[in-house]
């Protein structure tokens, strides 16, 4: 690794960018070899490695360091922007409401709860509390106090939480590297005490039995797949655990959840083409665990055991025969036959125009989730006359805006209502409850318990969201979300953003976000384009940008760009691209594709070497991911498809615009090695002369730094990086904190 000074065009010294050694390494597949000359940065144990990274970090600070007062000025934008002494509301589960507070000053939330009081009345009861920020009310118990948790820790995030179904126990699961590890430990909230059992190393997801004598948790191995479920018997040694279910298909992912009525244990097993659902029923003595629907059917699918009118019925979602999903009800019976000869009750239709993302159950009605118009929307319904003649008509709760997102925030199985989360661009985050029908109240009502407040001034009706539309290559149309500032003038000179993921047949919803206000108050035009690999429009719109369609999702993002500039919005010249994870993927490829159409890019914890990680099953997730992008290993068609897109491969010799990469020491996602060597083959063949720079957090994992105070400060460094690239430092007049 070698530096040297260089001088900006102010005559301010910077040091010359990090020059990593070439090591050159072959990888050899279908008959095809790539050499490799920085894959030696994998090896994060290096004394070598750790002082380029560091040194990559020093270069980075002196090439942005102008940007300083811009990143101080956005950062106190999001601070005055939100209310630091906060809470959720409450929540009502087994006689207790549950919420959190924040506090000024404070960098992560205290969990806390009250008892709840049963006066017999539906309404009062399930009223929440009027609980007031920074204000404790009587008989308030603190679960867990993040900020304690935290002291002397270089990263703090919590993996899981829950109680008995008796209140007595606690259990909470920490991070403290990033590495999405946790160790879990149970407190006896009666006692005040803390239980000898501490388990480490578990994944995601904790869960009691409903008698509270075992508590689930699920394992990852060496590849970071979560592959084994165990159960730990409270008072025994953790040695002594017992594997529920290991799951040693390395493409298959391993879940578990209890069924809302917690009759059961369900563990979900999947990839993104298909899954299979496994019960434990906890009144079984025998505790074996029964298939729903084997794998061998290739069915996507999700299961919810639940009693109908005292007979038990398995509610399924799934793509039988519906590529968008419906929802259907099968007698556990029927599930035994071959799958030809079984029949299932339909509940929601499948539909072309209709998405059902899930369903779910209370003891009186059935929840559905859909997609409708690229919009997330909730539906329910009584549960007498399900699956017959009978069934009565779906009630969606009703909203006022056009773009938005409305989603179930979760529910306790006896409640009367429901709890909803709602969104929009420039409405903050609400909580409503919705009380279901009934025959009185057929369309049920829609509660508001809070929305989210917004400080310095904020007013919704100072900025505008528009639904547009581009179209692409092939003729197909992608949709747009267009927001900006109603200042801003279509006269062809504002700055404008656009950003994008299109993986996963994950939805870039309808938001409201606090750091977005401060670049639309710079005149950014931020533009969402709902690209193909995204779930927006159904799962055609998925297949249609995966695997070998994958390239639709780059030039789907090139289209999206094309059109803004020519809107009549923006200056052409004065655009840049955002992407984090599969979307800094997104964000190589259209470096490469068209770097020409970008003053800046940065690309968040990007996947820049994909066909590197995926080709090495053994890396982290590795495996699972053959069902989103093929299988490199065994296909040539899908490796030579991924080496023609793939960012680290196809960086090529033109003036590539400034790029910044950001990335975690610990992320075990996307390994830090990916922008580590991407970047370095950049500044190898760039014929421009624009800064490329890497800045990587050193304690964080692949949602970046723990704390918030942290992580608005790295949303402030993002921002500043686009806003002083594209000229657009300054608020627009009578813009900003009020």
């Amino acid at each position: 690794m070698t530096s040297t000074s260089l001088q900006d065009s102010t005559g301010t010294a910077v040091p010359a960018p990090p020059v990593a050694k070439k090591i050159p390494t072959e990888r050899t597949h279908h008959g095809e070899t790539f050499v490799d000359n920085y894959e030696w940065l994998r090896d994060k144990e290096s004394p070598e490695v750790v002082a380029h990274l560091r040194a990559e970090n020093a270069y980075q600070e002196a090439v942005t360091a102008h940007q300083e007062p811009l990143r101080e000025a956005i950062f106190q934008e999001i601070k005055g922007r939100t209310q630091e002494t906060d809470l959720s509301v409450p929540h009502r589960k087994d006689g207790w409401w549950y919420f959190s507070r924040s506090a000024e000053g404070k960098e992560y939330g205290i969990h806390c709860r009250v008892k709840a009081q049963d006066s017999g009345s539906t309404v009062a009861d399930w009223t929440p509390p009027a609980v007031e920020p920074g204000v404790g009310i009587p008989g308030e118990e603190i679960l867990l106090d993040g900020n304690m948790e935290a002291e002397g820790k270089p990263f703090f995030s919590v993996g899981g939480t829950a109680v008995t179904v008796d209140g007595r126990l606690y259990a909470y699961a920490v991070d403290n590297s990033g590495d999405e590890r946790f160790t879990l430990r149970i407190k006896d909230l009666r006692a005040g005490e803390l239980l000898p059992d501490v388990i480490e190393n578990i994944f995601y997801g904790v869960a009691f039995s409903p008698d509270g004598t075992r508590l689930f948790y699920t394992v990852v191995d060496e590849s970071w797949r979560p592959y084994q479920v165990k159960a730990h018997v409270l008072g025994t040694p953790v040695a002594d655990d017992v594997v529920l279910y290991q799951e040693d298909d390395a493409a298959m992912w391993l879940g578990f959840e209890l069924s809302a009525d917690r009759r059961h244990l369900v563990l979900g097993i999947g990839c993104s083409e298909y899954s299979e659902t496994r019960l434990l029923r906890f009144d079984d003595p025998a505790q074996a665990l029964t298939t729903v629907i084997s794998r061998n059917e290739r069915v996507l699918y999700e299961a919810e055991p639940f009693l109908l009118g005292g007979k038990e019925k398995i509610l399924l979602t799934h793509n039988r025969a519906a590529i968008n999903s419906m929802v259907s009800l099968a007698d556990p019976a029927e599930l035994e036959k071959p799958q030809a000869q079984q029949t299932w009750q339909t509940v929601v239709e499948h539909s072309d125009d209709v998405r059902v993302n899930g369903a779910g159950v209370t003891a009186t009605h059935l929840i559905v989730s859909i997609r409708k118009d690229t919009i997330e929307r909730v539906q329910v319904l009584g549960l007498a006359g399900l699956g017959t003649p009978a069934q009565q008509a779906p009630v969606e709760p009703a909203f006022d805006e056009e773009l938005y997102t409305a989603g179930v925030g979760g529910s306790d199985y006896e409640a009367p209502v429901i709890r909803l989360g709602y969104t929009s661009y420039f409405t903050p985050s609400r909580i409503y409850d919705f009380v279901l029908p009934t025959p009185e109240q057929p369309a049920g009502e829609l509660l508001l318990r809070k929305e989210s407040p917004v400080l310095g001034g904020y007013d919704g009706s100072d900025y505008v969201a528009t639904r547009e539309w581009a179209t692409a290559g092939d003729g197909t149309r992608i949709p747009l979300s267009v927001l900006r500032h109603k200042a801003v003038r279509q006269d062809s000179t504002a700055a404008g953003l656009v950003y994008g993921y299109g993986s996963y047949e994950m939805s870039m919803d309808p938001g409201f976000g606090i750091a977005r206000l401060s670049l639309l108050d710079r005149g950014v035009v931020f533009v969402i384009a709902h690209i193909r690999g995204g779930g927006e429009l159904g799962r055609h719109w998925y297949e249609d940008g995966k695997k070998l369609t994958k390239k639709n999702t780059f030039t789907d993002f090139v289209d999206a760009t094309d059109w803004l500039a020519k809107s009549g919005w923006v200056d052409p010249d004065r655009i840049a691209a955002l992407g984090g994870s599969a979307g800094g993927l997104l964000m190589g490829a259209v470096a490469n594709m068209a770097p020409e159409k970008y003053a800046a890019i940065v690309a968040q914890v990007p996947f820049v070497d994909p066909l590197t990680s995926i080709l090495d099953p053994d890396l982290p997730l590795s495996a699972l991911e053959w069902e989103e992008w093929g299988n490199p290993i065994t296909d040539p068609q899908a490796y030579a498809y991924m080496k023609s897109y793939s960012p680290y491969e196809n960086v090529r010799q033109v003036a590539y615009p400034k790029i910044a990469a950001v990335t975690s020491f610990n992320d075990t996602r996307v390994l830090y090695v990916e922008p580590a060597k991407w970047v370095q083959e950049l500044r190898n063949k760039t014929a421009g002369t624009e800064p490329i720079v890497m800045k990587i957090e050193m304690d964080g994992g692949h949602g970046g730094a723990s704390g918030r105070y942290v992580q608005w400060r790295e949303r402030a460094w993002d921002y500043a990086f686009i806003a002083d690239a594209l000229g657009a430092a300054e608020l627009l007049p009578g813009a900003g904190l009020k």
